[in-house]
């Protein structure tokens, strides 16, 4: 068979991959399913089990695996605003750090004590299921109606626990060479020291990074949202780059450069989010896929499955709250907040990704412990993820009054404002104000109404109905503030911010 035949059946394959695990995943998100299942289901149905697709190179897989989590964090970041997760980094932060300690000796603990393990072997188990999952967690939470701040907490976790990372590869290497012991090389605590020290240097590396990448994008003003968007998803990259080599975080690099670069005021956002959006499910769709190939239901035997129960149940009913606990006691979250974090510690990627290390180094059993982490991450995310949105509502903590609407930004750099493009959903309370009702910002202007066929500049007095299109233009500095306006009258309708007026001006710290 000739390379172009080989080439054209692996485009023919890669393409009908993607096409189904696309159609899947719209199909299985009636039902609740994560996105992530869905890939690993179809990843394991084209595998040696099924269609009998043989793919056993951990190593490849594990090079693959983390430039996919490369992406997928940059992905994250760069749609992340900084407003809203600036209050939630001292607690991701030391989510990610104390609480993967107190994660980790909890895991090594039981299953040491209830299954055998050694306690290298069983520390190691610990660290590879510890962090939760950038992947997951970006692609279930961001579709729940949560408060802001609990859902900043969670995303900010998941992209800075890089900590484990180093953890992991440094019990691998010695393990591998024969010195396993909890004397050498410092012990656990100086590796997990080791860990949280290269975390922080990585964050400071990746603002650094992203820091003169704004500045570089700002000098260069590309002249195409193509090269803009590439150039803005490239420098995160860079970040995880320049970290590595210096031998600290990359994954904490490449998230703190995506959440520097994200929030800049640079040219072309807009079509950059979209961009970095597509690029991230297709690190997504590859990902999983390939994982799932890596995987054989042959190898999942009843020991298998007890070793998997066993270490899971231990992190996600007593590890993960104890974690949340100690790290939330010094912050203002109720206990309402605390169960929910506690259960939303979602794993995916990360943790089986983390379990090749061992197999490209030749620790023995390292297969055993991939396959055990690969049934703990389907059987625990199967129990955690569906549930998520029950567990808001019980809590109280499910907004069921839309938050969002359908707006596109776009910037008008020449004259430093923003052009907002808004469509009037049919629920939405917009419909029927006014445009003098909707009371937006002094020199913003809504400039045109798209209705039908129809296009017209409204006066004061034009109704807005469902369906319509409507054009703002917005002083970059006023954009926020009408962005809140917009979703307060689309929640509330035309009296939206009334009464909070009306109590301003009886106390007399307002005007009426």
């Amino acid at each position: 068979m000739s390379a172009m035949v080989e080439l054209s059946i692996a485009v023919l394959a890669g393409s009908l991959v993607v096409v189904v695990a696309i159609l899947a995943t719209r199909f299985g998100s009636r039902f609740g399913l994560p996105s992530l299942l869905i890939f690993l289901a179809i990843g394991a149905a084209i595998g040696d089990s099924g269609l009998g697709v043989r793919f056993d190179n951990f190593e490849l897989a594990n090079v693959i695996g983390f430039t996919a989590l490369v992406l997928i964090l940059a992905e994250g970041g760069l749609t992340t605003r900084w407003t809203e997760i600036r209050g939630a980094i001292g607690i991701g932060a030391l989510l990610a750090t104390v609480g993967i300690v107190v994660s980790i000796a909890v895991v090594a603990v039981i299953t040491h004590f209830a299954l055998g393990l050694d306690w290298w072997i069983a520390v190691l188990l610990g660290a590879v299921c510890s962090p939760t999952d950038s992947a997951a967690v970006f692609s279930v939470l961001r579709r729940l109606p949560l408060p802001q701040r609990l859902r900043s907490v969670l995303e900010a976790e998941s992209g800075l626990n890089d900590a484990p990372t180093v953890l992991v590869v440094s019990m691998v290497s010695l393990i591998a060479a024969g010195s396993a012991t909890l004397e050498s090389s410092g012990g656990v605590l100086g590796t997990i020291a080791l860990g949280v020290f290269e975390l922080v240097v990585g964050v400071a590396c990746g603002g650094l990074v992203g820091w003169l990448g704004i500045r570089l994008l700002r000098w260069v003003n590309l002249p195409s949202s193509g090269l803009q968007s590439i150039a803005t998803l490239a420098l995160p990259c860079l970040a995880f780059g320049v970290a590595s080599v210096l031998h600290t975080s990359g994954f904490a690099a490449v998230y703190a450069a995506a959440v520097l670069i994200g929030n800049a005021r640079l040219p072309f956002r807009t079509a950059t989010r979209s961009f970095v959006e597509g690029v991230g499910w297709i690190a997504q769709i590859g990902l999983f896929v390939m994982l799932g190939l890596l995987a054989s239901p042959a190898r999942i035997t009843p020991h298998v499955i007890m070793i998997a129960l066993v270490a899971g149940a231990a992190l996600t009913f007593l590890a993960r709250p104890l974690s949340v606990l100690v790290c939330t006691i010094w912050f203002r979250l109720g206990w309402r907040e605390d169960i929910f974090l506690s259960w939303a510690g979602l794993r995916g990627a990360v943790p089986i990704i983390l379990a090749t290390v061992p197999l490209v180094e030749g620790v023995p059993n390292a297969l055993l412990l991939f396959d055990v982490v690969f049934v703990f991450v389907i059987i625990f995310t199967l129990l955690q993820a569906p549930t998520l949105p029950w567990l808001a509502r019980r809590l109280g903590l499910a907004d069921t009054e839309p938050d969002e609407v359908d707006l596109e930004v776009s910037s008008l750099d020449e004259i430093s404002a923003d052009l907002l493009q808004l469509r009037v959903a049919p629920d939405s309370r917009l419909a029927g104000v006014e445009v003098g009702e909707l009371r937006l910002p002094r020199n913003v202007a809504i400039s045109l109404v798209i209705r039908g066929d129809a296009m017209f500049a409204p006066g004061a007095a034009e109704v807005i109905r469902a369906g319509d299109t409507l054009l703002i233009v917005s002083p970059a500095a006023l954009r926020g503030a009408v962005e809140n306006r917009l979703r307060l009258v689309s929640r509330h309708g035309r009296l939206a911010g009334w009464r909070r007026a009306a109590r301003r001006t009886l106390r007399g710290d307002g005007t009426p």
